[in-house]
């Protein structure tokens, strides 16, 4: 009987052609296909990409419904923040300004929304992944479609730049004022779920020393092996480097007191290296 009950109901399905979403939970959330961005060289001049500056944010995919995060996580906002968004995706960043990144990650984190934060919040949005499109055409579309009435949904502002100066001119004063760096969107490029080649970030990266305090031994596939190092930098801030390591470097681990190079992108607000990565041993001189 019951298998009489799901093969009719299967047929209306079917012939009606609708589809039926099942309610999504935090326990069940849906993946987000999302676009991801790369290190890598442009191809092809300046000129055939569009620039936005990287904001310091969470990323956020806007299904039509809800907010997930890249994982595919719900993030729980509130109903009157998403109040005249669209029914289609909309791919972008939650962002609260400069500098705000950990206090975004923790309100994205919350699974009630505080209202008072929220209205700190504002969804910065970079691409239309329903579109079939070029990111130039894409570009224009959301310039012309999107309802801007409401004060928590903004388009991020794409610049064009006719020679490499130009860019790097661009860059240097973003970072100079505290930004993360810069988004270049190759102008003929379709959305692709996954790593695109023509979605480029262009961030800076430091070198700097510290000295190796203590080993953390390594979990799961690390089991056996050092995880991470504990060092110290010149201005008296301990943090963990855990990446860049070849496995015979994580067996054969730079000795304690020893001074190691590593590389990171600017600070937290807690004034730790941001993406720290271990380069090298400093060599004796």
């Amino acid at each position: 009987m019951y298998r009489h009950i799901l093969t009719y109901s299967v047929l209306i399905f079917i012939l009606c052609g609708t589809a039926i979403y099942p309610p999504l939970s935090l326990s069940n959330p849906m993946p987000a296909n999302i676009q991801l961005a790369v290190h890598t060289d442009m191809e092809g001049p300046v000129s055939g990409y569009l620039v936005s500056e990287k904001l310091d944010g969470v990323r956020g995919y806007w299904n039509g419904r809800q907010m997930n995060s890249r994982s595919g996580r719900l993030i729980a906002v509130p109903d009157w923040f998403v109040d005249g968004f669209p029914t289609y995706p909309l791919d972008g960043e939650l962002w609260m300004g400069r500098g705000t990144f950990e206090q975004m990650s923790s309100l994205a984190r919350r699974k009630e929304p505080i209202d008072a934060q929220w209205r700190m919040v504002k969804f910065m949005v970079f691409d239309l992944p329903s579109h079939s499109g070029s990111f130039v055409e894409r570009y224009a579309t959301a310039n012309k479609d999107l309802n801007f009435g409401t004060e928590y949904l903004e388009l991020i502002e794409q610049k064009r730049f006719d020679n490499q100066h130009q860019l790097d001119t661009w860059f240097t004063e973003v970072v100079a004022d505290g930004g993360e760096g810069l988004m270049l969107h190759k102008l003929s490029s379709l959305y692709v779920a996954g790593r695109n080649l023509n979605l480029i970030k262009l961030k800076p990266y430091y070198d700097a020393e510290a000295r190796v305090i203590a080993y953390q031994a390594g979990k799961g596939k690390l089991q056996g092996v050092m995880g991470s190092l504990l060092v110290e930098n010149q201005q008296g801030v301990r943090f963990k480097l855990g990446t860049g390591f070849s496995m015979k470097e994580r067996r054969y681990p730079p000795e304690i007191g020893s001074t190691v190079t590593y590389q990171y992108s600017g600070f937290t607000q807690k004034g730790t290296p941001r993406f720290a990565r271990f380069l090298r041993v400093r060599s004796i001189e």
